[in-house]
């Protein structure tokens, strides 16, 4: 089958490698027709991080089954099915919880596992042909007959939807309230759909990319360039002295207003922005280690936090990944019933052999490449 690989820091080809196949009973083998490249993906084409070379890429994926094992009962031959990136086992004492991102069986040692990804497990990608589903009863979201149609919806159910509206539910988000998002990447414009959905009475997004500030608008959101001017007290004007959530969808890699990579520039304005006893849900991503860091405590995982401030205002802050599996079955359904169309967000379909280009494109942050889905197979 053709995949892509990482071979490096900016070097990733697509290339053939030996088929997908299904391991264990309860393992399902999927087509992927849709897989994305998620802003996450970056980190590791950048070589900010320490996955491994010949790693196959890719944790949003879509597709449709082709093979199933002998344990599987619910899903078929012929179900067309999204994916969480997160890979989970269902039984697990966080599992059960609907904690599905800090999964303690599928990567012996830590606590969560993806597909593609760096430190999650040993699990190959999606930016592939085809791709082997564990414990698929428990991890695929078999699609409504309106699969195809709305393909490009239902993908992105694989991570940034659920995502979005994760950072909405870690910020404790309730109707009425006003909430400000840092970054308008692909997740900051999903928690901007998500808190209008959740009913949200002021959403401000902060970036500096005209081409996402616009679509940010376009989802209701009233917009603050952090490059033009005192961003955080534009934000406490439009607030009245602050927002009473606060959503960081950046991570490690963000800058200051100067364009300097900063890693505590979005937290410690998140701080500054929301008002006393406010809350704060952080899903950009920040790792243990980060080698290609300038910042001496960035190389350790550790940032400067204006704890002083977060203390003395009361604030409560919570973190991590997004257990997809705790959000997809409701978000899905928004999809089918015409309440949500999140790939309002995507500029790009594209071919899986382009992949290489689409990488350098939006590692570039080239103007209008907000999301970039490629599609194995489609020619």
């Amino acid at each position: 089958m053709k995949a892509l690989v990482y071979n490096g820091p900016k070097d990733v080809a697509v290339i053939a490698v030996p088929d997908a196949r299904i391991e264990k009973p309860t393992d399902v083998l999927v087509r992927i027709t849709t897989t994305n490249i998620c802003g996450s993906d970056l980190h590791m084409y950048e070589g900010r991080t320490s996955v491994e070379k010949g790693k196959i890429l890719g944790h949003e994926n879509m597709g449709e089954v082709i093979e199933v094992g002998q344990a599987v009962d619910r899903v078929k031959v012929g179900d067309r099915v999204v994916l969480p990136f997160n890979v989970a086992c269902g039984f697990c004492r966080n599992c059960e919880a609907g904690l599905t991102g800090f999964c303690l069986t599928t990567n012996p040692g830590s606590a969560g596992a993806a597909y593609g990804f760096a430190d999650m497990g040993p699990y190959s990608g999606g930016q592939a042909e085809l791709l082997r589903v564990p414990y698929a009863d428990f991890n695929c979201l078999v699609l409504p007959e309106d699969a195809r149609e709305k393909e490009l919806d239902y993908v992105l159910l694989s991570d940034i939807f659920p995502t979005g509206w994760h950072a909405t539910e870690l910020s404790g988000l309730q109707p009425g309230e006003s909430i400000v998002i840092y970054g308008a990447g692909p997740v900051g414009l999903m928690a901007a759909l998500s808190a209008q959905i959740k009913g949200a009475s002021q959403v401000i997004v902060v970036d500096r990319h005209p081409d996402r500030l616009k679509l940010a608008e376009v989802f209701g959101a009233t917009v603050v360039n952090d490059a033009k001017g005192d961003h955080v007290a534009r934000i406490l004007e439009l607030t009245r002295g602050g927002a009473d959530r606060g959503c960081e969808c950046v991570g490690y890699q963000c800058h200051d207003h100067h364009g300097h990579e900063r890693p505590n520039a979005t937290m410690n304005d998140l701080v500054a922005s929301v008002r006393p006893t406010g809350g704060l849900g952080v899903v950009g991503v920040f790792v243990p280690k980060d080698p290609g860091a300038e910042d001496d405590l960035a190389k350790e995982g550790k940032i400067a936090f204006d704890m002083g401030t977060f203390w003395f205002k009361g604030q409560f802050m919570r973190t991590g990944q997004a257990n997809v599996k705790h959000y997809n079955r409701r978000l899905r359904e928004l999809i089918h019933q015409g309440k949500a169309a999140p790939s309002r967000i995507i500029s790009h379909e594209l071919e899986l052999e382009e992949a290489p280009d689409a990488y350098r494109n939006f590692d570039d942050r080239k103007n209008g490449w907000t999301k970039v889905v490629l599609h194995p197979g489609r020619s």
